[in-house]
């Protein structure tokens, strides 16, 4: 009753256990996927808060999609982590499953800096909204897919970035509404890189079907701006016709909007004046007969109007012989065919400035992929594995082909050592017992006649009813024995066996010819073991040379002395010279332990062989008279 209450309670705490080891188990080789990681190949995922519940800033309205500009630096993005071109970047939405549109405006690892427009779709008011950047994954599939047209939505006309330097201004929306000319490009810009306009040049931006306007058409107009020293009616933005125009500028330090059409002319009134040398968010919304000019999300003067009919080309910076040349920086213009809400012009204006967007974003701690699989991927290891040659690929497979044959040769000689190691040990405890007949191993018993004979000779086992026909003295000792029973003549008298000096010579030479046998067997494939000890490490260092040449020829005839694009090359032909010492170590170390096992065994039979013949010339020597 007791035994079978014992095993019943030993079975009900074996339940909880297994379950335990399990988990633990678990934890331990998936906890990457334990927190339900978009995709375990990136090693790394960082959440972003957009909080909209303190700056007003909030778009629930899908006419009001603005993107949101990350900035990136080393304060709050790895970027040794990442593809030196971004490449691997990847935004995804609230629930971690939705990837985002997203296109990247600059990317430089060498100054840790990049600007990131991601589409936010919807933006709740008051509120934190949360959104996931990954990144950290080197290997080939991580390639770009930033959607550049697809991050800005369909009302929007064009879009500058004035990152070109020295080309003309790209539009980054789906309309293709390039600039005609170029500028002077500004590194002081509030976002990368702006236009510099000095009073005499102007911008054209050509006329589209995409950029044509109807009378009263509903339009908003922004960008970034910095004052020089005030200018009377300095234009910033113009687009003109026969007796009309839309004009957006700055007078004496005070912006306004000027709209003139149908024989009228109003411009916007008199508002405070703002501080030269600084950057500022002006916007301008036309639609239902009314045009509000907004500096910084906020409104700062307002016209009762229409936007007159437009499908001519416009100007960047005032027409510098009618005295209206804009001196001063640009940057992020966009041009739209809606009236966006007035969020989502303070969303703009708080998103992208410098010193607001850091009430409006906050990163998290990047959260490291931790499974061990993934690491290995995407790790050191990826970046290797990724940037292997052809020629790299071929000597890693070569070697690894002799690893795998010197590990076979080292397991099976290590093994067959063991069992023949056995067998002589128990060989040489019933040798040690023989001291009459030599044959009483390889026939069981010796030629005794009656009982009280058999008595004298030891208590032996049949041949080959256990493991000594593996052992090599075994086999010496077989050579031997048939050699004397081959040179022993049938004794029918009973008169001793003898054996002349010459016939104990013959089988002394006939047991080292023996010798020599089991020494081929032993030392058998040994010759693989130092192949792979010489050729292996120069297998790898002619692999390494290779790639380091071929890394070296791409980078001269690519003209690109970057570390980021040696790196990788020169660290994939090193993978070649690792593999060859792995190749190279482990033989050497094996080979050696083997070759001191075989000496031993070698030693054994030169031994024994010595005492065989001893104990020959002792046992079947000619009687003394």
């Amino acid at each position: 009753m007791g035994s079978r209450m014992g095993t019943s309670t030993s079975r009900v705490s074996k339940g909880p256990l297994r379950q335990m080891v399990l988990g633990l188990v678990l934890a331990l080789f998936f906890s990457g996927t334990a927190h339900a990681w978009w995709n375990g190949e990136w090693t790394l995922r960082k959440k972003i808060v957009l909080d909209t519940s303190g700056s007003g800033a909030s778009v629930s309205d899908p006419t009001g999609a603005v993107p949101i500009l990350i900035r990136l630096y080393d304060g709050n993005f790895r970027f040794s982590n990442a593809k030196p071109d971004g490449s691997d970047i990847r935004f995804l939405g609230e629930d971690d499953k939705t990837l985002l549109a997203y296109h990247i405006e600059k990317f430089d690892p060498l100054l840790n800096e990049a600007f990131v427009w991601v589409k936010v779709p919807d933006l709740k008011p008051g509120t934190k909204n949360t959104i996931w950047l990954y990144y950290g994954n080197s290997g080939n599939k991580a390639v770009k897919v930033e959607d550049t047209k697809g991050t800005y939505d369909e009302n929007t006309v064009l879009v500058y970035h004035f990152s070109e330097h020295g080309q003309p201004a790209y539009d980054y929306s789906a309309n293709g509404n390039n600039a005609l000319s170029a500028g002077t490009p500004s590194d002081s810009a509030i976002i990368g890189t702006g236009l510099r306009l000095d009073g005499r040049t102007s911008i054209t931006i050509p006329p589209s079907a995409s950029f044509a306007w109807q009378n009263g058409a509903l339009i908003t107009w922004s960008c970034w701006a910095k004052f020089g020293a005030p200018q009377p009616n300095a234009i910033i933005f113009s687009r003109r016709g026969s007796g009309k125009a839309f004009v957006i500028g700055v007078d004496n330090a005070v912006p306004f909007v000027e709209v003139r059409g149908g024989g009228s002319s109003q411009r916007s009134g008199v508002g405070a004046p703002i501080a030269a040398n600084t950057w500022r968010h002006l916007a301008v919304v036309a639609g239902g007969g009314k045009v509000i000019l907004y500096l910084d999300g906020e409104q700062y003067a307002a016209l009762i109007a229409s936007v007159p009919s437009f499908d001519g080309a416009a100007l960047i910076g005032g027409d510098a012989s009618e005295g209206e040349g804009f001196v001063g920086e640009l940057d992020e213009l966009e041009i739209s065919r809606i009236a966006r809400p007035a969020s989502a012009i303070k969303l703009a204006a708080v998103s992208q400035g410098a010193d607001s967007a850091s009430r409006f974003i906050s990163f998290g701690e990047d959260e490291l992929q931790t499974s061990w699989l993934s690491a290995l991927k995407t790790g050191y290891v990826g970046v290797i594995v990724g940037s292997l040659s052809a020629d790299g690929w071929a000597v890693i497979i070569v070697l690894a082909i002799m690893s795998t044959v010197s590990w076979i040769v080292m397991i099976a000689k290590a093994n067959y050592l063991n069992r023949i190691g056995r067998g002589n040990s128990q060989f040489l405890r019933e040798w040690s017992k023989v001291a009459a007949d030599l044959s009483v191993l390889e026939n069981g018993h010796g030629p005794a006649t009656d009982a009280a004979d058999k008595a004298k000779v030891p208590s032996v086992r049949p041949a080959g009813s256990d493991g000594r026909k593996m052992a090599p003295l075994y086999h010496i000792y077989h050579i031997g024995v048939e050699e004397i029973q081959h040179r022993l003549s049938a004794d029918q008298s009973g008169e001793a066996k003898v054996l002349s000096a010459r016939s104990i010579q013959a089988i002394r030479a006939t047991l080292d010819a023996g010798l020599v046998r089991e020494t081929q067997k032993l030392n058998s494939m040994m010759v693989l073991l130092t192949i792979a000890i010489s050729g292996g490490p120069f297998l790898g260092l002619l692999g390494t040379v290779v790639g380091v040449m071929i890394t070296f020829a791409a980078v001269a005839q690519a003209g690109d002395v970057n570390v980021n694009a040696i790196a990788p090359g020169i660290a994939a032909a090193l993978a070649a010279t690792v593999a060859g010492l792995t190749v190279a170590i482990p033989a050497l170390f094996g080979y050696n332990y083997l070759v001191t096992r075989i000496k031993d065994v070698s030693s054994d039979m030169h031994v024994f062989i010595d005492e065989f013949v001893t104990k020959l010339a002792e046992f079947y020597s000619q009687p003394e008279i």
